[in-house]
Parts: structure tokens; sequence; C-alpha cells
């Protein structure tokens, strides 16, 4: 018996296309976020599933269609993101989350806060003045008890 995928211990695609989608209906009448969010396209939702579907161990396609890492990185550049978005971002989307009766044992929830602590945090960063993308940024790959990133001493974002 093998372990499964965070992604299939979530329910695949399906689960992540409902979950991005109430997140990001959230997110639009939020006072906060809601005017970073202003200009997202209706793909939007659909395009956060694949890209974290492809960090839970799901299909890469995320990668094949829009460019991997580096190009979420760069929908981050010169947005300005703050602590007080990041922390909004992280309760609208586990309150989607719990909201939607997705799995709510201790394992996956916590994997699933570390890769989103990980990740926003990285948004944050690479959202200031000045921030670059690093071309070979590798695709994050999460799993049960992970946190972490992936990291490399003196990697550019690291």
């Amino acid at each position: 018996m093998s372990t499964p995928t965070l992604y299939d211990w979530l329910g695949g695609i399906d689960a992540l296309n409902r979950l991005t989608q109430e997140f990001y209906r959230r997110v639009r009448a939020d006072e906060l976020l809601g005017p970073v969010f202003a200009g997202m396209n209706d793909e939007h939702p659909r395009h956060v599933a694949l890209f974290l579907a492809e960090v839970m161990g799901g299909p890469a396609l995320y990668s094949q269609e829009h460019g991997g890492h580096p190009a979420m990185i760069r929908h981050h550049l010169n947005k300005h993101l703050s602590e007080p978005m990041r922390r909004r971002w992280i309760n609208l989307l586990m309150d989607s989350y719990t909201d939607l009766g997705l799995p709510a044992d201790p394992e996956f929830a916590s994997s699933l806060v570390g890769y989103l602590e990980w990740g926003s945090r990285l948004a944050v960063m690479n959202s200031q003045s000045g921030a670059t993308v690093w071309e070979n940024a590798p695709m994050p790959r999460w799993g049960w008890g992970e946190t972490k990133g992936p990291y490399s001493p003196g990697k550019p974002g690291s």
C-alpha cells in the first residue's frame, strides 16, 4: 500500500477547483484583498488550482500550461503585498477550506498550512520593489509532514 499524495488525499483537481472558486469569491468581497485582485480574470481560480495541484503531487499542468514557479513569481512582482494582506489571504483560504468540508485530519492540515505559510511569505518577498525572478526556480513539491521549500544556500530569493 502506497502513501497517497496530498493532491489525492484532498480529492484531486475537483476539490481544488471548488476551493479556489470559493476562496476567490470571498477575496473579491474582502476590503483588504479585493483591490489587489480587482483585475483578476475569470480563469485565475483555475490557474491557482492547477498550481496547488502540482505542488501537492498532482499533474504538472501548471508548469506545462503557464511556465512553472518562475511564472508564478512573476505574477507577484511589484504588487507590494503586506503582512496583513498575507494573513488575510491565509485566513480566507482556510475558512473556505473548512466551510467546504475538505479533509480535516491534522496530518493533512499541518502539511497544507506549512505550504501556505511558506508560499505566502515567499509571495510577499517577491512582491517588493527590486525582487527578481530566478528563472530556474523549481516547482515546490509538498508532502506529508514537510515544512520546506526548494531552498538552497545562495539561491536568489532564498
